[in-house]
């Protein structure tokens, strides 16, 4: 089943009008107002605690919620931002992080999440915990609960946000990535990203 932006506009609030500052030089919506970067810690491909906050500290973070049996948005997603980040100039693609947070723990074991990710990039970030707390994640986010389709079968799919947060490095996300956001939109809009001094920065 697609992947869906639920109620995007009453979740993450406004997107800002046309007029408004950058609001023609971004390729992915802007937000206003900006969602803080949440602080939680879950679980890494490794099997050691990833503390969200203070790994992503001072580099532009791009937060995406999936899972590894979807069928056409989180691997274009990624295949997007991995291609993208290929194509920037040499070390601004290290100031760049991409982390990965499972929506069906259940499937999406840690090595399941390490080799799924590693076809796009073996730099992205798969992160993992209990149903819980990855509800309580996505909630900090200020994503939509990601939902089982036929929950009760063995093949079912995970409806979730199907947009990438992106924050900068005033640990806020001025802009937000919806599917259909092509790795040339992302090629142009990296760079300016890294770049970013929003006002009060």
């Amino acid at each position: 089943m697609r992947s869906r932006i639920f109620g995007l506009f009453l979740i993450l609030g406004c997107l800002a009008p046309a007029q408004q500052r950058k609001s023609d030089t971004y390729r992915g919506g802007l937000v206003t107002p900006p969602l803080p970067k949440p602080r939680f810690v879950l679980t890494d491909t490794s099997g050691a605690p990833y503390d969200f906050w203070n790994r992503t500290s001072g580099s532009v973070t791009l937060l995406f919620f999936g899972y590894t049996n979807c069928p056409d948005e989180c691997p274009m997603h990624m295949a997007n931002i991995g291609v993208a980040l290929k194509k920037l100039p040499p070390g601004l693609a290290d100031r760049v992080q991409l982390v990965f947070v499972t929506t069906d723990p259940a499937r999406d074991t840690p090595v399941q999440l390490r080799r799924w990710l590693d076809n796009f990039d073996r730099h992205f970030v798969g992160l993992t915990g209990t149903v819980a707390a990855l509800e309580a994640v996505q909630k900090a986010a200020g994503v939509p609960l990601a939902q089982k389709t036929q929950p009760h079968s063995g093949n079912y799919s995970v409806a979730h946000a199907n947009f990438v947060v992106a924050y900068t490095k005033d640990n806020l996300a001025h802009v937000i990535y919806p599917g259909g956001v092509s790795k040339d939109d992302w090629i142009h809009d990296l760079p300016l990203l890294i770049k970013e001094t929003w006002p009060g920065l």
